[in-house]
C-alpha cells in the first residue's frame, strides 16, 4: 500500500485557510509532528483558538483535505492548545508571563476596562493561564468588575501577592489606594508605581497577561512599553467620529513604540430593543472597521451596546461568565479568539526571524 509524502501532506494542509487570518494551516506555523505510514497520517495541530465550534470547523477540513489523498485510508490528529510566545529574552521583568497584551483606547469612555476584562476571561476559557494588571492609575476599574476587597498580601520574598477572582490572578493600584479614593499624582509619581506594579508582583506562569492601560498616550504607556516585554495592543473605539480620531492617536502611539497593534475593537456598536428586536446605531456604526481599514491594521470586531454587559461589570461578574450565551459574551470570545490567533502568528514570525535580525518590540 502507498504511504503519503510529507511534502504532498503539507501542500494538501496548505490549501487550508484559518479564517480568523486569511492565512494557511502551514504557513501559520500550526502543522507539527507530521508521520506517515501505508494507509494513515499522523500529525499534531498547534492552535491559538479555543474549543468550540470554528475549532472543530478547521480540525475537519485539515482531516478532509489529508484524508483526500491517494491510499489515505486514516488520519489521525492531536490538537495542542498553544498561545505560543515572545522570543526569550534576558530580563528581569515579567519573565514568567509568556504574552503581554496591552488594552489602550486614546480617549476614556470607550469600555476599554469593560473590553479588558471580558478578553482576560474569554482568554482563560480557551484553557489558557491569564492575568489581568490594571494600570490605569487613575481611575482602577477591575476593584468593582471583580467585586474584590480583600487586603494584599505578601510574600515570603517580599513580593506582593496578586487577588484571585473568577479564576484569574489581579493586581490594581485601587486594591492599594482604597474604593473610591481619589489616586492625585504627579507624572513621574505614576511611573514609578507601575515599574513597582511590573517589578515587585508575585505573578504565577501566565500565558496571557493582559494590561488595561489608562486612555491616552501619557506616561503610564510610556513607562509599559519602555519596561515591559509587551508583544501586542489591543485599540479599543467606539464608532463616533470624536472617539475615532482619537483611537488614531493611540494607535500610532504604539507604532512610534514598535509595539506591534493586534487590531482594533468597536464597543458600544449598536443596540438592539429586547421589545421589538429592532438595532439602533446610537454612537453610530462601521467607524471602528473603516478606520481599521484606513489604518491598515486588523478589525477584531464589534461588540454590541447591551446593558446585561454593564450590569454584569457593575456587579463584579463580567458578561462571558454571567451569561455566555448572550450576544455581548459572544463577541469577546470572538475577539479572543483573533487575538490569540493574531498573537500565535506574530510570535512565529518572530522566533522565525534571520539570526542577527530584530526581533524584540520593546
Amino acid at each position: 500500500m502507498a504511504v503519503a509524502k510529507p511534502a504532498d501532506i503539507l501542500s494538501a494542509l496548505g490549501a487550508v485557510e484559518d479564517p480568523e487570518l486569511g492565512s494557511d494551516l502551514v504557513a501559520l506555523g500550526y502543522v507539527q509532528d507530521v508521520a506517515s505510514k501505508a494507509g494513515s497520517v499522523g500529525l499534531t495541530l498547534h492552535l491559538a483558538m479555543p474549543e468550540g465550534a470554528a475549532r472543530a470547523a478547521l480540525v475537519e477540513a485539515a482531516r478532509a483535505a489529508v484524508a483526500g489523498l491517494p491510499g489515505v485510508d486514516s488520519v489521525d490528529i492531536q490538537v495542542l492548545a498553544d498561545p505560543g510566545e515572545r522570543p526569550a529574552v534576558d530580563e528581569g521583568v515579567l519573565s514568567g508571563v509568556r504574552n503581554v497584551v496591552a488594552v489602550a483606547s486614546g480617549k476614556g469612555g470607550v469600555g476599554k476596562s469593560t473590553v479588558a476584562a471580558n478578553l482576560a476571561l474569554a482568554l482563560k476559557q480557551t484553557g489558557a493561564a491569564v492575568g489581568l494588571l490594571d494600570a490605569d492609575m487613575y481611575g482602577p476599574s477591575v476593584p468593582t468588575m471583580f467585586r474584590v476587597s480583600e487586603p494584599l498580601r505578601v510574600a515570603d520574598d517580599n513580593k506582593i501577592l496578586p487577588v484571585e477572582a473568577l479564576g484569574i490572578p489581579l493586581m490594581s493600584i485601587g486594591f492599594m489606594a482604597g474604593q473610591g479614593l481619589p489616586v492625585i499624582w504627579r507624572g513621574p509619581m505614576v511611573s514609578n508605581m507601575l515599574q513597582q506594579l511590573l517589578q515587585q508582583v508575585a505573578w504565577p506562569p501566565l500565558d496571557y497577561l493582559v494590561v488595561d492601560l489608562p486612555p491616552g498616550t501619557g506616561d503610564t504607556q510610556l513607562t509599559l512599553c519602555q519596561m515591559a516585554p509587551v508583544n501586542g495592543a489591543v485599540i479599543v473605539t467606539t464608532p463616533q467620529e470624536l472617539s475615532l480620531i482619537d483611537a488614531h492617536r493611540g494607535l500610532e502611539m504604539f507604532r512610534k513604540l514598535n509595539v506591534p497593534v493586534l487590531g482594533l475593537v468597536e464597543n458600544m456598536s449598536g443596540f438592539t430593543c429586547g421589545h421589538c428586536g429592532k438595532v439602533t446605531d446610537i454612537f453610530r456604526r462601521g467607524g471602528g472597521k473603516r478606520i481599521a481599514t484606513q489604518l491598515g491594521v486588523p478589525w477584531l470586531g464589534s461588540v454590541p451596546l447591551d446593558p446585561a454587559v454593564v450590569v454584569a461589570g457593575d456587579e463584579g461578574e463580567p458578561i462571558v461568565v454571567r451569561d455566555p450565551a448572550s450576544s455581548g459574551a459572544r463577541a469577546f470570545l470572538a475577539v479572543a479568539r483573533t487575538v490569540a490567533a493574531r498573537l500565535h502568528e506574530h510570535n512565529r514570525r518572530q522566533a522565525d526571524a534571520p539570526e542577527g535580525e530584530l526581533k524584540l518590540n520593546w
